[in-house]
């Protein structure tokens, strides 16, 4: 078994699918557009396989509530500390709230947290 992607609803599809394919390197498909419901989506595949869906449609409008139930973050695994430290200092240069800094977790992992201009957390880890 594995899993096979995960889903996102955003506000701005087509900013959330430049952000991934500008900072870690994502391969967009094709939009689907279903005329009917007014959903749309893009599947993001990365280099290990792994993907993401990020969707939208036309009535969602639910902000994102801090500790809520529910989706709480996505990992990215960059390889190495330095990126972890490179790409912090990428976000910060551009603009990205900053959630917290590189350091050392107190389950081992290295890691620092942005937000994306839709307020999803995104984990930067080795």
């Amino acid at each position: 078994m594995k899993i096979e992607h995960i889903a996102i609803w955003v506000k701005d599809l087509e900013k959330i699918k430049s952000f991934y394919e500008k900072y870690f390197g994502a391969i967009s498909s094709k939009l689907y557009h279903n005329q009917k419901t007014g959903f749309k989506s893009y599947f993001l595949s990365f280099d290990d396989g792994a993907r993401i869906e990020i969707m939208s449609k036309s009535n969602i409008n639910k902000e994102k509530q801090e500790n809520s139930i529910g989706y709480a973050h996505l990992s990215i695994s960059l390889g190495s500390k330095e990126k972890v430290d490179e790409y912090t200092e990428i976000f910060r240069k551009d603009g990205y709230e900053i959630i917290s800094e590189p350091r050392i977790t107190g389950d081992r992992y290295y890691e620092s947290v942005i937000s994306d201009f839709e307020h999803n957390l995104i984990e930067l880890t080795v």
